[in-house]
């Protein structure tokens, strides 16, 4: 990573907020912003409710959890065909949720198995 990342810990604002919380104080939250060293201001911010103890690293790892997430989800309906599921009963639908999960994990574990040298082609 590049980026320079600034952490503050934030009570949340604002009338929904206050209503929703009456007579119980407002929780306290971690602000993580991520500001690239080639820009003037932070690019991306994140409000998280880890514990205080958390450190700097496992809160933008965690922030950064987000792409890889989508990233698999991407592969899982376009690769993987959790999008073709065209069934009308809820085991049938099941059946099909697991057995991409599980050619998932099998396409994941084979990924990380090999070596980067492996992986490149000519």
């Amino acid at each position: 990573m590049y980026s320079r990342f600034v952490v503050l810990r934030v009570r949340p604002a604002g009338r929904e907020t206050r209503k929703a919380t009456a007579g119980t104080g407002l929780p306290v939250r971690w602000l993580l912003a991520e500001w690239p060293a080639d820009q003037d201001e932070p690019v991306q911010f994140w409000l998280s409710n880890l514990p205080e103890a958390t450190s700097l690293p496992a809160l933008v790892r965690t922030a950064k959890l987000r792409w890889r997430i989508e990233n698999d989800y991407r592969e899982m309906k376009q690769t993987l065909g959790l999008a073709h599921f065209e069934g009308r009963t809820w085991p049938a639908r099941h059946h099909h949720v697991t057995l991409v999960s599980v050619a998932h994990a099998f396409c994941t574990l084979q990924r990380l198995s090999r070596s980067p040298k492996e992986t490149a082609s000519a």
